[in-house]
């Protein structure tokens, strides 16, 4: 449960003073319930009592009258406050948490973000940060406001009852209330595991085929899909099931101790009264009181049957980054730079995870501005992993990569972004218009320059056809061809004007008079621009400065 205990010290440290405030109000508003009932009772009975004794026109029913108003509206007002303070303190905690579990992922290897699937990390990361709401508002804040109005309570009516019912009236609800929450707690815990798994398999499921569709259908594969779908719901359905027995059953048994309590306050009192220990009006407070404290226990059922989610969810959130390369560590000030110079190797040497063979060793080369160097080579001779280490995204297990006559360790993020961008060869596009794509690039983009980089790509009659800029696309480009999104993607790429431009197999999936067309829009967009493209293709290698081979595992010198 260490999990949950750093959660809730997360969230609690979003905003501890609003957090602070909504769990005073938790107490305020358990407490004013309990002697809302309480004064109710005594105020009742007394009454009655003093009407059988003829003495009610003496009896003074208006302090009570206006004690009763004001611990109903006051209640209210707290309801409302405490609401308001932990909801909004936890759901900033929790829109906080959204962030920083995404800025994780720059920690990731490349290896490891290349593995990660977009649609269901996301679902993911929503379906957890959703689950852990509850650490706060459902469980830790109710079980201490729960405590605390015990132990008021408590003291209460040992001073203004007797402390025997005090004694039965707590033990009664803390021992009884354990009980069944902790065996509540111990039901749920493997259930609420399956459900959330399922429900995520579900999830990945319905994702899968909806964007699979096409094949599965060509593939002969709905049928099956579809009822692997259908077998994972009805685990998914069965799991949670369990659960509403289970939290049925739990409401039916902490509804019989709140009775069985009351019953007891009853005859004890009753008791009490009969040997004249107590009066009937100090009785009732006893009776009344133990009917309001149910309200400290009877909504601890929801939260402690989340527990299983909350702590499966709190281990993923706080889980260990994978093991990795992890990316080059940048420098906090801008090196001296030399805009003459390009992007240089000396004497490097790659290495992929888990292997002990170099991948990559020896390689030195430079490209300067102006100049386009095309690498070529044999699938797995490390032409992916090389463009990586040129965009400071993987390390170099020996040698120095130089940017603009800088080592590229020297360079902050920020600043070695503007000067240098990779196209990797698998590109995301968003679900949105051809404008929002391009926008990730540039701040305040114009259509001039919009329509500027897609003619450089070839692109822009495509674009035109479609409705022009505002043109939607679907999840991932969908409503392209392959050739076209990723004609999309260099445009992108390209309108951030880079020094350097990294590109992994730039025109894949075009035609050679297209891809030749391509290559030179690009060198005319960015005359400047020291590239390195990795590609098998004749149409690049034709319109380079250079071409060589990377040859993997051994001495390379380009």
């Amino acid at each position: 449960m260490k999990h949950l205990w750093q959660i809730l010290k997360l969230l609690w440290s979003a905003d501890p003073w609003a957090m602070g405030r909504g769990a005073a109000l938790t107490v305020v508003v358990l407490i004013m319930g309990a002697a809302l009932l309480g004064l109710s009772g005594w105020f009742i009975t007394a009454t009655g009592l003093a009407g059988v004794a003829g003495i009610g026109i003496a009896f003074d029913v208006f302090r009570p009258s206006a004690g009763v108003r004001f611990l109903a509206l006051g209640r209210a007002a707290a309801r409302y406050g405490e609401r308001l303070l932990t909801h909004d303190a936890t759901l900033r905690a929790l829109s906080a948490l959204r962030v920083s579990l995404m800025r994780r992922l720059e920690l990731w290897p490349m290896e490891a973000l290349r593995r990660l699937r977009g649609a269901s990390a996301l679902t993911r990361i929503t379906a957890d940060v959703d689950a852990l709401d509850g650490v706060a508002l459902r469980l830790a804040l109710p079980v201490a406001a729960g405590l605390v109005t015990h132990l008021v309570a408590f003291v209460l009516i040992a001073w203004l009852v007797t402390p025997l019912v005090a004694v039965s009236l707590t033990a009664g609800y803390l021992v009884g209330g354990a009980l069944v929450l902790l065996r509540v707690a111990a039901r749920t815990l493997a259930p609420s595991t399956r459900a959330e798994a399922a429900m995520q398999a579900l999830r990945r499921g319905a994702i899968g085929l909806f964007r699979g569709q096409r094949e599965a259908i060509l593939q002969g594969a709905l049928p099956d899909w579809r009822a692997r779908i259908d077998a994972e719901e009805a685990e998914a359905r069965a799991a949670h099931d369990l659960l509403d027995r289970i939290d049925g059953g739990a409401g039916f048994a902490l509804s019989s101790l709140v009775a069985l309590i009351t019953a007891l306050m009853l005859g004890l009192s009753g008791g009490l009264v009969a040997a004249g220990g107590i009066d009937a009006a100090q009785a009732a407070i006893g009776v009344f009181v133990a009917l309001a404290l149910a309200e400290t226990i009877l909504p601890l059922r929801r939260g402690v049957g989340e527990i299983g989610r909350m702590r499966d969810a709190a281990a993923r959130v706080l889980a260990d980054v994978p093991a990795g390369p992890a990316p080059v560590a940048a420098a906090k000030t801008l090196p001296a730079v030399d805009p003459d110079r390009g992007i240089e190797l000396r004497e490097v040497t790659l290495m992929r995870p888990g292997r002990a063979r170099p991948l990559v060793e020896g390689l030195s080369f430079s490209v300067a501005p102006g100049e386009m160097l095309v690498i070529s080579g044999a699938s797995g001779a490390g032409k992916s992993t090389l463009l990586d280490a040129l965009a400071a995204v993987v390390p170099v297990a020996g040698g120095e990569i130089r940017c603009l006559g800088a080592a590229l360790a020297d360079w902050p993020e920020s600043e070695l972004r503007q000067r240098l961008t990779l196209l990797p060869q698998r590109s995301a596009l968003l679900g949105g218009s051809v404008r929002d794509n391009l926008a990730l690039a540039r701040d305040g983009l114009t259509d001039e320059a919009a329509w500027e980089v897609l003619c450089a790509v070839a692109l822009d009659q495509v674009v035109a056809e479609r409705g022009g800029l505002d043109a939607m696309l679907g999840e991932g480009g969908a409503g392209l061809s392959g050739g076209e999104s990723r004609r999309l993607s260099l445009a992108r790429a390209l309108l951030r004007k880079p020094n350097i431009l990294l590109l992994d197999e730039p025109t894949e999936g075009l035609d050679p008079q297209t891809a030749r067309t391509v290559v030179r829009g690009i060198r005319a967009y960015l005359p400047g621009a020291a590239i390195i493209a990795a590609s098998h293709r004749a149409a690049e290698a034709e319109m380079a400065d250079h071409h060589r081979e990377l040859k993997g595992g051994g001495k390379n010198r380009l």
